[in-house]
């Protein structure tokens, strides 16, 4: 969630006017979300739309910045400090093997799942049984792992 901006906040870097819209969509679909009825959903579901809105503007900056190359250095360091992206996540996308990582705690090993593995979603779906379903039990993707 990015932060208040009050009258002692330093002012958005230039270009932020180009991308403003886009984000003030992403948060009014995270408000929409968080303000969602969690009635008949377990637990953990609830904060899979959170999750998925999280990623997909963290997904945004990390294409402006390092795919396409629309945004200076100065913008994403703010937007990173403002916490419109997650600094982690992008930071692991960045690394082989993990850029279509959907969350940072499925590569957790403590704590979070199994016997101090990974996520079944991290499994490539060429190792898994056919016919097998692959849900995450922490952000509800449907498999981060390659499709090969």
């Amino acid at each position: 969630m990015p932060k208040i901006r009050t009258q002692r906040t330093k002012p958005p870097p230039e270009g932020y006017e180009d991308i403003q819209d886009v984000l003030e969509d992403y948060e009014k679909k995270m408000r929409d979300a968080e303000n969602d009825s969690h009635e008949g959903k377990r637990k953990v579901e609830s904060v899979w739309p959170v999750m998925r809105i999280s990623h997909a503007r963290s997904r945004y900056i990390y294409d402006l910045y390092y795919k396409r190359e629309l945004i200076t250095r100065e913008l994403y360091d703010w937007l990173l400090k403002q916490g419109y992206a997650d600094a982690n996540l992008i930071a692991k996308w960045k690394k082989q093997g993990y850029e279509k990582l959907c969350c940072v705690r499925c590569i957790q090993t403590k704590d979070m799942n199994f016997q101090g593995s990974t996520c079944i979603c991290r499994v490539p779906k060429a190792q898994l049984k056919k016919g097998t379903v692959v849900e995450c039990p922490h952000c509800g993707c449907r498999g981060c792992a390659s499709s090969d």
